[in-house]
């Protein structure tokens, strides 16, 4: 019955979560008005609005106007409620599993803003950092001074590469959003877990990047956002943290 309760809970909130991603960009109320078809502006009834089901029920397609709705929208739902599912199983009904919950909701916003528009707004990685602060300092196992050290270590890291690139390579390298989101990582996961999440970050990031070059026909001068590298990297990092650097450690003394 919790999981069921915990499942569904993550349904409703990634609906909302879908509202941020398409809003947030946008510079637009995420409150008001209500939920609308951006086709037609109609307003969304309830019945219409029901996680998963509603998609459904309505083939993919508006009620009013008919234009197809992106299968973005429930994939957002699905990803979210199986991940809050995940954080209970991992975490147990506590107070670091609810703070997990909200890093995750965070971290798909980051991820799906990122996909569409190439941005990662500050109004969710600014208030991340403080809420990491804070949470570790009270609730969460990396402690207020591992949190401090994560927080400027990987936004100085990052920081650092970004100057590096303007001044060796004369281009843009690291944007200012991914300064603030591994800074945020690194303020929830502490200085391992960051390193590791930019360490997962990179190995994926690379794999993807030569899948679409060698598969895709996609140009290597064309940026590909890291937002969502990252945001991996850290569920990595969080879930399975501890067992990968003890594996790596493991390896290093063989």
């Amino acid at each position: 019955m919790l999981e069921a309760v915990v499942f569904i809970l993550g349904l409703l909130i990634g609906s909302f979560i879908n509202v941020c991603i398409y809003r947030l960009p946008r510079k637009e109320s995420i409150v008001f008005p209500p939920s609308n078809c951006p086709s037609c502006k109609q307003p969304i009834q309830f019945y219409d609005n029901i996680p998963l089901l509603s998609f459904l029920f309505l083939r993919g397609r508006c009620r009013s106007c008919r234009t197809p709705i992106s299968w973005r929208y429930p994939l957002v739902e699905l990803i979210h409620g199986m991940g809050y599912l995940f954080i209970l199983h991992q975490f147990g009904l506590s107070f670091a599993a609810l703070i997990y919950a909200l890093f995750f909701s965070a971290l798909m916003v980051v991820t799906f803003i990122d996909l569409s528009h190439q941005i990662v707004p500050d109004v969710i990685t600014l208030p991340g950092m403080v809420l990491g602060l804070l949470a570790a300092s009270t609730v969460l196992p990396p402690g207020p001074i591992n949190s401090l050290i994560g927080l400027f270590l990987g936004g100085g890291l990052f920081y650092f590469v970004a100057i590096l690139s303007v001044t060796l390579l004369k281009k843009e390298g690291m944007g200012g959003g991914d300064i603030k989101l591994i800074a945020m990582i690194g303020a929830f996961l502490g200085w391992k877990g960051m390193l590791l999440t930019i360490f997962l970050a990179a190995l994926s990031g690379s794999i993807s990047g030569l899948f679409l070059v060698l598969c895709r026909g996609r140009s290597r001068a064309e940026p590909i956002p890291f937002g969502p590298f990252l945001a991996l990297g850290a569920m990595v990092s969080l879930f399975w943290g501890p067992e990968i650097l003890h594996w790596y450690f493991l390896l290093g003394r063989t």
